[in-house]
């Protein structure tokens, strides 16, 4: 399985991130959408990293060494 363009575009932002941090929005400001986030979670790239108790219903998620590898062997 690969991610798909949006997927893959979510990741590698996460790659310059202290701790590998995923965005919770896109460069021009919308927010990440949930299916794109769900759908990492369950391929097993990112994975749920710290609670938001401002915003709960956010989830704030890290990448994977497997959304890593997964990066690499897709250049």
């Amino acid at each position: 399985m690969h991610p798909t363009k949006t997927q893959k575009k979510w990741l590698e932002r996460g790659l310059l991130q202290p701790g590998g941090k995923l965005p919770l929005f896109s460069e021009d400001g919308q927010q990440i959408g949930k299916r794109t986030v769900q759908a990492c979670i369950k391929a097993g790239w990112a994975k749920p990293w710290k609670h938001n108790p401002i915003k709960p219903d956010w989830l704030v998620c890290k990448i994977t060494s497997e959304g890593r590898k997964i990066l690499n062997n897709s250049k």
